[in-house]
């Protein structure tokens, strides 16, 4: 595993995409001290505050980007690990479609972005933001770091474990498929059973989270008694 750390970029998964467009292949972990324009899911800002960590993992696949996709779940089983690593299983939750909480409050963020090679094949940039000693207090959604609830792990530790995990976890889904990853990411799932608000493009729905779709989709059963396959989307749990 190769690792390259800079003082500053705009953001590692443009980093991760220029070296791409250049025929890097990967596996390569790219980390930046600060970023200048980190980004999230839907061009959301990414906060990016000086002792967190900021990386992007790089790797060729024969996968179509649907299937790519799936990793985004073996990206947040492996940030939970981390976290679990130095504040216990318990605290830890995984919220659909890529979030990771603790407490209920956002951890990190994970952006997977993908693109062909020129000579073919499939490249994926796996990027990860983890909060590790600092978070915004204006954040769209409550946030919270390690430090807070006694977690100690410098940038240097958690981008190690972190490449560790999400390679045993990248083999697993190489290896087994989906389902494993599915199955692990379901036992630590934020919300399982409970009702919902489900945010997509042009509308809204309701319903219950019932299960996640073997491609990933998370299920609701809506008040009218159909089921309901939402692959994009931001989903908001009252109360909670």
């Amino acid at each position: 595993m190769r690792f390259e750390v800079f003082d500053a970029l705009d953001s590692t998964n443009e980093e991760a995409k220029r070296r791409a467009q250049q025929g890097e292949t990967g596996p390569l972990w790219i980390i930046a001290r600060a970023q200048t324009a980190g980004r999230g899911r839907r061009g959301r800002a990414w906060t990016s505050a000086e002792g967190n960590l900021f990386t992007t993992g790089l790797f060729q696949l024969d996968a179509s980007p649907a299937r790519a996709a799936q990793l985004s779940f073996a990206a947040a089983l492996s940030v939970g690990d981390v976290a679990a690593s130095v504040i216990g299983h318990d605290a830890v939750k995984l919220k659909w479609p890529n979030d990771v909480l603790v407490e209920g409050r956002k951890l990190a963020g994970i952006l997977l972005e993908s693109g062909g090679y020129r000579d073919g094949g499939l490249w994926l940039a796996v990027g990860i933001g983890i909060n590790l000693a600092h978070h915004p207090d204006d954040a769209e959604r409550p946030a919270t770091d390690l430090s807070v609830h006694g977690g100690v792990l410098t940038p240097e530790d958690a981008v190690e474990r972190l490449s560790a995990r999400f390679e045993y976890w990248r083999m697993v889904w190489a290896g087994q498929g989906f389902a494993p990853v599915r199955e692990a990411w379901l036992s630590r799932a934020w919300g399982l059973g409970d009702r919902c608000t489900a945010r997509l493009e042009g509308e809204t729905v309701e319903g219950v989270f019932a299960d996640l779709a073997d491609d990933g989709s998370l299920r609701l059963d809506l008040n009218d008694g159909r089921r309901r396959l939402v692959s994009a989307g931001d989903v908001f749990f009252p109360g909670r």
